[in-house]
């Protein structure tokens, strides 16, 4: 993946796409390809913490300064501050920028000067390297300026607060007692930039400025390499930067691939989306297929399945700890838990793993059938799921603004059925005489409820009994899961994809009705309120694929395979606007995209 400087040296269309590299904890360093730091989330250092969304970033930039033969110093950096300015403007000389083997690289040309710098991250180690080499011209003097801070990389930081304390040493210092930075010849500095501004954060109605600190800088001759790491392990010496980069290279992972490997950190667990999402239950187990099992990461899966299955508590696994304890505030994490147990005991060959959770899969089942939170219980006159409880949003479609759900599909959900039916389904193949029953009357009785006149499917029965036949594409699940309650149906498939389907996914409520909202943007309210009422979502083609039986055209794809280059680099965002042109929004990089994308693409080959 490689552009111009036609590209790069645009702050709009530069700075409208991302590029990310993980560690394997839950941090990362990420930005665009302009080079201009447009969110908060924006750094070469983000550090993760316990649980991973509780993330800090330290090293925010380390702004080159190129001082040539003449004498002439030329600035490489650049920065928009708070009256609107940008300087330096270091984006009008990139020649180019390069994202090759899962390594971001920028050019910039000074006459017949070319300076090249490369950033990698080793898995499993807080650690960040930069890497510059002198590609072309005579040999010039570096200047490397570390602009620092230390704090929750939700927020924001400022010179009304205490600077950032940094301890100095010959081959850098420490701030905040939180990293270390290391390099040639460093030179203490000690200073505020006051006023950085993130235009992205101030288009989604968030705080959009904060001071860094120049902590000091590296300097350096560069005839050939000039090497800067920085690390939140302050125990540990980590490896010269040209080596973390040679051996992030030499994992050869491509595509696809490479961006589900992102997703998937110690634990095992899975970051749902970055630059701010942690672990969640319901993503994760969306994702399970593509990241774990078409990928053959087995044994981390099997780990990570009987890990969730630690967290149950009255037959509901944990959804979320990103605000510092677990939530079960969902209807169908658990269920999409038990989807995932079965894929793998039958793909990976493990059928020792449902036997080994059994207890713990019946007791999901019992609560279910008795009642558990949320009013989350089977309906005893038909076998099927309802859910609903006031404030709260159960299913995957979970927006809320100001405490109230904007979908909150209370009753009997499409999508919680068709995955009910589906646990049972599996459960009744591998034990008949406990499930086989349930199963039968529950997959009988969903067919006379959610079916409409026109052989579609509601999407909510409500606790009145009134039947919503809003068309979203959450009824895909009933003829997609392979213990759905109905079979693969490539005209129904078709009639859904007609109104839905664009080319990076499928919307989330057809375009006709009058609650529909095709853009996806402003401040969180309004966000949130179109989040579920119109919004593409990329995953979502997965369960189009399989509603329609493998009978869909590969070049439908087409679309989301030229995504990975627009907004998250070699990634597939969260969300995208129903209106065309379908620009990404939400995180620039999201699991359950990634993996079902994955998961259909690699099926076909």
């Amino acid at each position: 993946m490689s552009f111009g400087t036609q590209i790069c040296g645009d702050l709009v269309q530069g700075g409208n796409r991302e590029w990310l590299i993980a560690d394997g904890l839950g941090g990362y360093a990420t930005g665009t390809v302009s080079g201009l730091r447009t969110r908060r989330y924006h750094g070469l250092l983000i550090v993760s913490g316990r649980p991973a969304a509780r993330r800090h970033l330290g090293l925010a930039a380390l702004d080159a300064v190129v001082v040539l033969p003449s004498g002439a110093e030329v600035r490489l950096g650049v920065h928009e501050w708070a009256g609107g300015a940008i300087e330096p403007r270091g984006h009008t000389l990139l020649a180019r920028f390069d994202l090759t083997d899962g390594v971001p690289r920028w050019r910039w040309q000074i006459g017949d000067v070319v300076i090249e710098r490369e950033i990698a991250m080793t898995p499993g180690t807080p650690c960040v390297a930069i890497v510059h080499r002198r590609i072309a011209g005579p040999p010039v003097t570096l200047r490397l300026e570390a602009l620092c801070t230390w704090r929750d990389a939700h927020g924001e930081r400022t010179a009304a607060g205490p600077a950032p304390v940094v301890e100095s040493s010959a081959d850098g210092a420490v701030v905040d007692g939180a990293y270390r930075l290391r390099g040639p010849d460093w030179t203490p500095a000690g200073e505020w930039y006051r006023g950085v501004r993130y235009r992205v954060e101030a288009e989604r109605g968030l705080p959009d400025s904060e001071d860094l600190w120049l902590a000091g800088s590296f300097h350096g001759v560069l005839d050939d390499v000039l090497e800067v790491t920085a690390t939140g392990d302050l125990g540990t010496q980590p490896p010269p930067a040209t080596a973390i980069v040679a051996a992030t290279r030499a994992r050869k992972l491509t595509g696809l691939r490479r961006a589900a490997d992102q997703f998937v950190i110690a634990g095992p667990d899975v970051v749902a989306g970055y630059p701010w999402f942690g672990a969640w239950g319901r993503d994760t187990m969306i994702s399970y297929h593509g990241l774990f099992l078409t990928t053959g990461r087995y044994a981390e899966g099997r780990a990570l399945l009987s890990h969730y299955a630690g967290t149950l508590s009255e037959g509901m696994i944990g959804n979320t700890a990103d605000g510092g304890q677990t939530e079960y505030n969902t209807a169908d994490a658990t269920l999409w838990f038990l989807h995932a147990v079965d894929r793998h005991a039958r793909i990976a060959g493990d059928p020792d793993l449902p036997e080994h959770l059994r207890s713990q899969i019946k007791s999901v089942v019992d609560a279910h059938l008795r009642g558990t939170r949320f009013g989350i219980a089977a309906d005893p006159s038909d076998g099927l799921l309802s859910q609903g409880a006031d404030g709260q949003a159960l299913t995957w479609m979970d927006a809320r603004v100001d405490g109230r759900p904007v979908t909150q599909r209370a009753g009997k959900a499409v999508d919680i059925n068709a995955l009910w039916v589906n646990a049972l389904g599996g459960l009744a193949d591998r034990w008949p005489d406990e499930y086989a029953a349930l199963h039968e009357r529950a997959r009988e009785s969903f067919g006379k409820v959610f079916t409409r006149p026109d052989g579609l499917l509601y999407d909510v029965i409500t606790p009145a009994g009134e039947a919503d036949p809003s068309l979203r594409p959450n009824q895909l699940l009933a003829w997609s899961l392979p213990f759905a309650p109905l079979r693969p149906d490539p005209a129904a498939a078709a009639r859904v994809a007609s109104a839905l389907l664009t080319p990076v996914g499928l919307r989330s409520l057809a375009p006709g009705d009058p609650a529909y909202t095709g853009t996806h943007s402003g401040p969180p309210a309004v966000r949130d309120a179109a989040y579920h009422q119109g919004t593409v979502w990329p995953w979502l083609i997965g369960p189009l694929w399989d509603a329609a039986g493998g009978t869909l055209d590969r070049a439908l794809l087409d679309g989301l395979h030229a995504h990975l280059g627009e907004y998250g680099l070699g990634s597939v965002s969260e969300t995208a606007n129903g209106d065309a042109p379908h620009e990404g929004t939400g995180c620039p990089f999201q699991a359950w995209s990634v993996a079902e994308l994955l998961r259909i693409t690699e099926s076909l080959t």
